[in-house]
């Protein structure tokens, strides 16, 4: 499995956010209302970030040879799984709040205000899930083995 690049959920952040925003224009120019944004949002993100981290840790610590405990290896491949997992989504989320924001700029009064500093914190959360998955997917990189070992060890006995 390839590991997610930067340069790909930059381009799905942008693009998302593009859509979002033209998406939100189009729905309120014919008189809809912009979707609600609960605090709660925010708050999961965030917890979303640490989930993965937490993850992430016994992965790394096993890679980098502190290895008091045994590492299931299917527990490895979900971690990276979620990682990755974590980076596109926290790309297209980011797309998402940042849409939001930009179609809240227009029109900026009281009750809107509020919700754009929200929708701008969710968007910075997002970037942080999508760090945190890229962190994550680096954390559980297996090195490659040592070249001067090939396995045979029939002469030294």
């Amino acid at each position: 499995m390839t590991p997610a690049r930067p340069l790909t959920l930059a381009v799905l952040a942008v693009l998302a956010t593009g859509l979002t925003w033209l998406g939100l224009d189009l729905w309120s120019s014919r008189g809809g209302l912009t979707p609600p944004l609960p605090w709660a949002t925010l708050l999961f993100l965030v917890a979303l970030v640490g989930a993965v981290i937490s993850a992430g840790l016994p992965v790394r610590r096993w890679v980098s040879g502190r290895r008091e405990r045994a590492l299931n290896p299917l527990v490895a491949a979900r971690t990276v799984v979620l990682a990755k997992a974590a980076a596109y989504g926290g790309a297209l989320l980011t797309g998402w709040y940042a849409g939001q924001a930009l179609a809240l700029l227009p029109e900026l009064v009281e009750v809107r205000r509020a919700r754009l500093l929200l929708a701008a914190g969710c968007a910075v959360a997002a970037i942080g899930l999508a760090a945190a998955g890229l962190v994550v997917q680096r954390w559980c990189r297996v090195p490659p083995p040592d070249d001067d070992h090939d396995g045979s060890d029939r002469g030294k006995r």
